[in-house]
């Protein structure tokens, strides 16, 4: 969403002439040469399931391990390699992973809680338990994928940020460094085993997304079981919720 995207990233100023060289200049840190935490969710976008958040610490001698398993972009990888690659990564890689179910994702937003600011607890809650789990003297960096300014993230994540001077937000942060590569099929694989659960409850398919198909199978799904328990396995404050209710309606004129 254009304008989401303006909000988080206030600091993208409009191109200048000449562009490709000034922004060739502005090189990113290397991250992969170093031992990164790297953080990163999914959920966030979905309809239905929890908000899952990971962080992981990817040393300069396992990048390559992680490399030549297929570590890549999780959003380039399909489901089942996903939780291929994520069972592998958790049997040796420092991690944490946190799980927002649907109950306690409503309370807080219903108390004012935006999306932004439950990211920015749970990824710093992760990273800080990921600290607690590794030599510290180690660490270069902390890089987390960019949701939010800088500031933003400070000031929402109510507890201080470990290493604040190690830690670097980037904006497509998976493609800069495996260990955000990482944190985010972990917390895609949490996300999409938590999804697959709902299914098997709910005794039909509980898809992922936010598009019409979503719609459709909550207003089944309120037929079938009520509001309560939709409200139950899904982000309360989305609009799908509206829309299904619509749905079942028009069903009964």
């Amino acid at each position: 969403d254009e304008s989401i995207a303006a909000q988080l990233l206030p600091n993208v100023v409009p191109a200048k002439k000449n562009t490709a060289k000034s922004s060739n200049s502005q090189q990113t840190i290397q991250y992969n040469r170093y031992n990164c935490i790297g953080s990163d969710e999914a959920g966030s976008g979905d309809y239905f399931g929890p908000l899952t958040v990971c962080a992981a610490y990817v040393s300069k001698k396992n990048v390559q391990i992680l490399k030549t398993l297929g570590v890549d972009d999780s959003k380039k990888l399909t489901d089942a390699k996903i939780v291929e690659l994520a069972e592998q990564l958790v049997t040796f890689i420092p991690h944490s992973l946190l799980t927002m179910n649907n109950d306690k994702y409503n309370e807080k937003q219903q108390v004012g809680w935006s999306q932004v600011k439950m990211k920015a607890v749970l990824h710093n809650e992760a990273i800080k338990n990921v600290t607690q789990k590794m030599d510290t003297e180690e660490l270069d960096y902390i890089v987390i994928d960019q949701f939010a300014e800088s500031g933003v993230y400070k000031r929402y994540a109510l507890t201080e940020l470990p290493f604040s001077s190690k830690t670097k937000f980037e904006t497509k942060g998976e493609s800069k460094s495996i260990a955000i590569a990482a944190a985010s099929i972990i917390s895609r694989y949490a996300f999409v085993k938590h999804m697959d659960s709902l299914s098997r409850s709910a005794k039909m398919e509980i898809p992922k997304g936010a598009s019409n198909k979503v719609d459709l199978t909550a207003a089944k799904l309120i037929e079938r079981k009520g509001i309560a328990y939709l409200d139950g396995i899904s982000k309360k404050h989305f609009a799908n919720r509206q829309k299904a209710e619509k749905l079942v309606q028009k069903k009964h004129k």
